[in-house]
């Protein structure tokens, strides 16, 4: 049987296995590295292989779902490749409040690719591998790998949308994801619609700043990968982000709050580093403060609306 294009998916974790079985669903040839035992859970179409080198021996493409693997990567890798990630985070350098590194950014320096791109929006890993219709966007400055991308993953069941944005892309889905868990929050909080509403544009808007000033556009924190990853949190209850959210509110601790979503989940541990870098970039960013708060001090649910709540309101709605 011959395939259009030839993808090797690195992590067999639920992201990993989502994205294997939309490439199996658009007749791509597929592998997914994972040193797991998947038996009984792998895709239907997809092959599974144990070592970096195979991986990026099977194919130009190759789609990363896990973050802690990128130095092993580059042992194997050639500057013909295209690599795309799939991860939601960013990278938070121990020695700098300040520091904080794309994925896509350590790639290039811990590889020889220069061709790279990214996954974000709505989507969740389950409706995905379910095959249930949804939407991504990648994200890259190269068209070839815009292309090649959504000509392997694309099927009736998957839509993907590109865009020329990648550090936009990248820094909307690591901000979504922290503001997806202030949505749990607020629900567990019983907060009425019409203040969620307002807690998402305000967010959204927060964040548009927060990357533009990280060097995005503003402009895709409107799209997709922003207003639209965050409005479909509302209805994702099984999201681990809003999971999260839920347990802090009730009062549980982070550590217990993690246990909760039985998933890592990169977006708590990076709350106080995108605080303390808008404060360092001058961007102002109360959500992010009462979020960080409530995640790092501990701060009651009613205290932090009731900051929320008395903040100077700004000129521009």
């Amino acid at each position: 049987m011959s395939h259009q294009h030839k993808v090797a998916v690195i992590g067999g974790g639920a992201w990993g296995l989502a994205l294997a079985a939309a490439a199996a669903r658009a007749e791509s040839d597929v592998v997914v590295l994972s040193r797991r035992d998947l038996s009984g859970s792998l895709p239907k179409g997809v092959r599974i292989v144990r070592e970096m080198k195979q991986a990026a021996e099977h194919g130009r493409l190759i789609v990363l779902a896990v973050p802690s693997v990128t130095r092993e990567l580059g042992d194997h890798v050639q500057g013909d490749h295209y690599v795309v990630h799939g991860v939601r985070g960013l990278v938070h350098d121990s020695g700098g409040a300040d520091e904080l590194r794309t994925i896509s950014e350590v790639i290039r320096e811990e590889t020889s690719v220069r061709r790279m791109g990214a996954l974000g929006g709505p989507a969740l890993a389950q409706d995905i591998l379910a095959g249930r219709p949804s939407v991504v966007v990648v994200g890259s400055r190269y068209p070839e790998v815009s292309e090649i991308t959504a000509a392997a993953l694309s099927s009736p069941t998957l839509r993907v949308y590109p865009t020329n944005d990648l550090r936009g892309l990248e820094w909307a889905s690591a901000l979504v994801g922290c503001l997806t868990i202030a949505v749990g929050y607020a629900q567990a909080m019983q907060t009425s619609p019409g203040l969620v509403a307002a807690l998402i544009s305000r967010a959204v808007g927060e964040a548009s700043r927060i990357a533009a000033a990280a060097g995005g556009e503003e402009k895709t924190l409107l799209g997709l990968a922003g207003y639209g990853d965050l409005l479909a949190s509302i209805a994702q209850t099984e999201r681990p982000e809003v999971l999260v959210g839920q347990a802090l509110a009730k009062g549980f601790s982070p550590a217990e709050a993690a246990k909760a979503a039985e998933l890592r989940v990169e977006a708590l541990e990076l709350i106080p580093y995108v605080t303390r870098w808008a404060d360092a970039a001058g961007v102002r960013a109360p959500i992010f403060r009462a979020l960080a708060a409530g995640v790092v001090e501990g701060k009651k649910a009613d205290a932090i609306l009731h900051e929320l709540m008395t903040l100077p309101i700004e000129l521009r709605a």
